[in-house]
């Protein structure tokens, strides 16, 4: 048996979950900070390496506290890998961003790796994503965005519109 339970490691991964989901939805990224380890080593494969969790807290609090970053607030996870014996877990997520108001679904997948060091703290955390799928989802989404934006000072459902313009040859009356 390893350091750490089956248990205790869900329990744990359910709470980093959670804790990014409140964090991302409230802009406040302490909680989310406060998962990690003094000593933390974060390695972020576009932005770099932080060491300690006070690096990685300015790191993320700057970075997702600015448009259109503060718009990704759900990162749902696909599926999951956990090694009991030595605390590892690795994860592909989602980066999911807000409903730009037709109801369409922007992400781009990330592979996390996380090494538990007990009491719901982690003392790595490692993500690599391709930034420039993701950078290409973040224009479309904003493309998608300002146009929902227009359809409803127009007093447009683009929630509608998007249904509607999957059946082809709809014509569409505001």
């Amino acid at each position: 048996m390893g350091r750490w339970t089956r248990a205790e490691l869900e329990d744990a991964i359910q709470v980093y979950r959670d804790t990014a989901r409140r964090s991302a939805t409230s802009g406040d990224w302490t909680h989310w900070a406060a998962l990690f380890t003094e000593d933390v080593t974060y390695n972020e494969h576009h932005f770099g390496k932080f060491s300690g969790k006070d690096a990685v807290y300015r790191w993320i609090s700057s970075i997702m506290g600015n448009y259109p970053m503060n718009h990704m607030i759900f990162f749902p996870w696909t599926w999951h890998v956990v090694d009991e014996e030595r605390g590892w877990v690795v994860c592909e997520l989602m980066n999911r961003m807000k409903d730009p108001g037709d109801g369409s679904l922007h992400e781009e997948p990330n592979i996390t790796i996380l090494h538990y060091a007990g009491n719901n703290k982690w003392s790595y955390e490692e993500d690599a994503y391709d930034f420039e799928n993701v950078a290409r989802m973040i224009a479309r989404w904003q493309e998608t965005k300002e146009r929902c934006d227009k359809a409803i000072a127009e007093g447009r459902d683009p929630r509608q519109e998007r249904h509607l313009s999957r059946f082809g040859g709809v014509e569409i009356k505001p």
